[in-house]
């Protein structure tokens, strides 16, 4: 008998498919929903599996923002484990953010804090470029 995360599914499939093809970027339930008109409940359960099976990573920020999945299969580089966010708090934009300077600092947060810091839960909070250039411009 199959293990529940070996359980494949024609929609778990195009899902998964989609965000290998997407390296390094995220989507959440709601976008999925509507590019491959599947049903909420559909995506959401599909999503899980392929959360349990480690091969997408869920990121979640806070109450009130969407969570938001990317594939961390094995073909990904390793890197792709240490994503930061970084939350606009004018527009709510969630951008992603891979920098060896943040790598530095969890570094240190550990060597000389003893605090390691989750990267999957990690955010910084201000304002995106398009937010600071409205307010400048």
């Amino acid at each position: 008998m199959e293990r529940k995360n070996q359980y494949r599914t024609r929609q778990g499939e195009t899902l998964e498919a989609y965000l290998r093809a997407r390296p390094g970027q995220h989507t959440t339930a709601a976008e999925l929903c509507a590019r491959f008109s599947m049903g909420k409940a559909t995506v959401y359960r599909r999503l899980e599996r392929l959360v349990e099976a480690g091969v997408v990573a869920k990121y979640t920020v806070d109450g009130t923002t969407a969570a938001c999945y990317a594939y961390v299969g094995p073909d990904q580089p390793p890197d792709r484990e240490n994503c930061y966010h970084c939350k606009c708090q004018q527009c709510g934009a969630l951008i992603h953010l891979h920098c060896d300077e943040v790598e530095h600092l969890r570094r240190h947060m550990l060597d000389h804090h003893g605090f390691a810091l989750d990267a999957r839960r990690t955010v910084f909070y201000g304002l995106c470029a398009s937010c600071r250039a409205a307010q400048t411009g």
